[in-house]
């Protein structure tokens, strides 16, 4: 068990995540009181299609995706 108080843990966080890798609990303390626990849990896995590029392949545009339409060309026209 590892027990810091707030200044410390700043000062010393890599050495605290490390010793909550290695199954120890890690306490932060505020004026003398235990104010949290350090449990180190699998960060979830990213779903692939959150991924940049993952959709590369899948997506089709049309031929006329950027021609412009006449309605809304006519609305940004000046006079």
């Amino acid at each position: 068990m590892s027990t810091s108080n707030v200044h410390e843990a700043k000062t010393n966080l890599s050495k605290l995540l490390d010793a909550a890798e290695r199954g120890e609990d890690v306490y932060i303390t505020r004026r003398g009181g235990r104010v949290t626990r350090f449990a180190l849990v699998p960060a979830p896995r990213t779903p692939r299609a959150e991924l940049f590029g993952a959709l590369r392949g899948r997506i089709v545009y049309a031929g006329d995706y950027d021609t412009a339409d006449a309605e809304i060309a006519d609305m940004f026209a000046e006079d």
